[in-house]
């Protein structure tokens, strides 16, 4: 059972990233707007708005995914119950509405690559462990991502920067 504590976490951090992509990607645009005034001439009056921005399938799929902060590891899990690294970026995807293998080989063969420098929030990010690609995580900005790692760990955020995952990264990949 996940303690209530790690479900807050994850809804925190899941909040935490939507206003992080929204605050990024909105911008302000001025419009002019004509509204009637008395005696039937039109006034101009200027107001500043944000524009929705709805998020992409990947955004949406990194948001499900921080949701899941504190599940644990079960080696071919993909619920709620635990995940798998695979299964966790499969589950998100499903509930963002795009479907796409089950397994992190698979996943890795049917995707397009994405260099580094241009990897988007839920892109996927793969890892060589044991002289294949056998791991897979969600992209969420500034060099992190969230995984679920191995076997007595819960999924949770990492950085892509540090030693170990440096060293074992492959490529990225988008749906």
């Amino acid at each position: 059972m996940i303690s209530q504590a790690a479900r807050t976490l994850g809804n925190i951090s899941a909040a935490v990233l939507i206003g992080l992509v929204l605050g990024a990607c909105s911008s302000q645009e001025t419009r002019t707007v004509e509204r009637p005034a008395t005696g039937g001439a039109g006034e101009l009056i200027t107001r500043h708005e944000t524009p929705a921005k709805r998020l992409s399938v990947g955004e949406q799929a990194a948001v499900v995914a921080v949701r899941q902060l504190g599940v644990p590891y079960r080696y071919g899990g993909s619920t709620t119950d635990g995940f798998d690294c695979s299964g966790l970026v499969q589950y998100a995807y499903a509930k963002a509405g795009r479907a796409i293998p089950r397994t992190a080989r698979a996943q890795w063969r049917s995707l397009q690559p994405v260099a580094v420098q241009n990897l988007r929030v839920g892109d996927l990010l793969f890892f060589d462990i044991d002289g294949k690609v056998s791991h897979v995580g969600l992209y969420l900005g500034s060099r992190r991502f969230v995984h679920a790692p191995s076997t007595g760990r819960e999924v949770t955020i990492e950085e892509l920067d540090s030693r170990y995952y440096r060293k074992t990264f492959v490529g990225g990949g988008r749906p």
